[in-house]
């Protein structure tokens, strides 16, 4: 692999610093160098610094201009359901219309719909699909993604969506942490209590077994599952060695974040209804929040009339910020309620919504969310990590919250190779 070697970036958004998440005051901090540089050799980044030192070292390396742009560590994307077949623009177009998210389900859309699309699909035809959704995440200026299952809802089906994650990792230039999400929603021809049982005794052994995630997620929501069937599937998959993220507090406080607390789960994400307690609890257990604005966009369209309607129905960011939780941005995308691969989108959002700054959610949507997928070699441009390096056509890190709706990325490097 050949070295290379990028000169004169505006701003180098180094995000140096603590071998571990950020808190508090440490999301603002980015360890700029105006005018900086890289020096990439077999894939992994050998030296950072002002891009004049930088070319004195070069030696054989190929030297890049870039021209005055903007760098970043390639986005890490902390929650995505990047495997499903089909569209929900049925459901968009309900909720346009002013319909709930449980009324839609009701009627036979939301999780239902994409599930039906995706037992019907193929392995080919599904990797197909979702191939196409890499790249979108690509052009985006993400380079790793989290990935659940969780539209099969039968074991043949499930593994066949993780089998896709495995053949996106050997086949795209996108990293793909897998999480089994079987307990996403309960089949319409089982009980609740049938369904945890087979996720328990057939599900999760074979995932585990044939070492297909490394996380397991559940949807811990009234209507879903409850606390105790929540509890109970993350105990199985925590004892088969699986690590542990949980869907919570989304559209009712039902004591989802207090149980990841419990459980000492990596992350817990959503929380849009999470309350003091919650937060307090979280902070005590070191579990990282994901937040997911993204999802409060796109089913909140009755909201939006009202600025402040809006903003209460977004998880309370800042309050989890000054309580020392290492806060996480990510896109939930899926095809029901929030279709979009852009974290440049959802760093908009986080801005506008959430009241967090530029600097904070750049942080939580790269090192940040690095560290709660357990990958501590991305998510920072330091020496010594894996050469994952997004460029962008603008000047100024702020940029990329300030525009939003407007596709920035100029060049993507993964492991030290150009892929667009």
């Amino acid at each position: 692999m050949k070295s290379l070697a990028l000169l004169h970036a505006s701003e180098l958004v180094t995000l140096a610093g603590p071998k571990r998440p950020r808190l508090g005051n440490e999301l603002s901090e980015l360890a700029i160098i105006r005018d900086g540089g890289l020096l990439i050799r077999d894939g992994e980044i050998d030296i950072v610094g002002p891009s004049d030192e930088i070319e004195k070292k070069a030696g054989d390396a190929e030297i890049i201009d870039l021209g005055g742009r903007l760098v970043l560590p390639g986005f890490v994307d902390a929650h995505t359901h990047l495997v499903f077949a089909g569209n929900r623009l049925d459901d968009f177009e309900r909720r346009a219309r002013g319909e709930s998210y449980e009324q839609i389900a009701k009627v036979g859309g939301g999780i239902w719909s994409t599930v039906e699309k995706t037992r019907a699909a193929t392995e080919d035809e599904l990797f197909a699909q979702t191939k196409k959704h890499a790249g979108w995440f690509l052009k985006c200026g993400t380079t790793t993604v989290e990935a659940k299952s969780g539209y099969g809802l039968t074991l043949d089906d499930e593994l066949k969506i993780l089998r896709v994650m495995q053949r996106l990792n050997q086949e795209t230039p996108l990293e793909v942490v897998p999480t089994f999400l079987g307990a996403h929603a309960v089949p319409r021809d089982s009980s609740a209590g049938e369904y945890v049982d087979l996720v328990i005794n057939e599900m999760l052994p074979r995932v585990a077994k044939e070492r297909l995630a490394e996380f397991c997620d559940v949807f811990c929501e009234l209507g879903y599952f409850d606390v105790e069937q929540s509890r109970k599937i993350l105990s199985a998959a925590k004892e088969l060695g699986l690590k542990l993220r949980g869907h919570v507090d989304q559209l009712t406080n039902s004591g989802g974040a207090k149980l990841m607390a419990e459980l000492g789960a990596a992350t817990a994400d959503h929380l849009e209804k999470t309350d003091e307690q919650g937060i307090a609890a979280l902070k005590t257990a070191n579990v990282q929040p994901v937040l997911l604005p993204g999802s409060v966009y796109a089913l909140g369209s009755a909201l939006l009339r009202e600025a402040t309607a809006w903003q209460a129905s977004c998880p309370r960011a800042r309050e989890m910020i000054e309580a020392g939780l290492a806060v996480v941005l990510a896109t939930d995308f899926n095809p029901g309620s929030s279709p979009t691969p852009s974290i440049p989108m959802i760093l908009s959002l986080a801005c506008t919504q959430m009241k967090m700054s530029p600097a904070e959610a750049i942080t939580a949507s790269t090192i940040n969310a690095a560290y709660s997928l357990n990958r501590g070699d991305i998510g920072s441009l330091e020496a010594g990590k894996t050469a994952n390096v997004a460029v962008f056509d603008c000047g100024d890190y702020r940029e990329l919250a300030y525009w939003f709706g407007l596709p920035q990325t100029h060049t993507i490097y993964v492991r030290g190779k150009r892929v667009r």
